[in-house]
């Protein structure tokens, strides 16, 4: 596990490869993975900031916790790495934290509020 800090003048959540063949598939992946604590899956909560995938399908994905104090913190990167690696054409899969931009409830999915009575 990584943190990452953005360099000066880049955006602080870089996009994702939302146009790479594997893409969705590692997004579904990312969604059967759930917050211990929130009965919602962390892709849908906004956990997930990037998921970058290269030419050669190594997935770089950063992410973060809805709370530093996140009991789970330590954990949650290889839940997400366990989920993304089996899939058909993933050579590698990293996983790094970062707390910059810290989460907001404004990052969840219409789904996720829904489900969370917020909505």
């Amino acid at each position: 596990m990584t943190e990452q800090t953005p360099m000066e003048g880049t955006p602080l959540i870089a996009p994702s490869s939302t146009d790479h063949p594997l893409h969705e598939k590692v997004v579904e992946a990312c969604r059967s993975v759930y917050d211990p604590e929130i009965p919602v899956n962390i892709y849908d909560l906004g956990l997930i900031y990037t998921i970058a995938i290269d030419s050669e399908n190594a997935v770089n994905i950063t992410m973060t916790v809805t709370a530093p104090g996140c009991p789970v913190a330590g954990e949650m990167p290889g839940w997400i790495a366990d989920a993304v690696e089996p899939l058909d054409g993933v050579k590698h899969v990293d996983v790094a934290m970062t707390y910059d931009p810290p989460w907001g409830m404004e990052m969840m999915s219409d789904e996720a509020r829904l489900e969370l009575g917020f909505m």
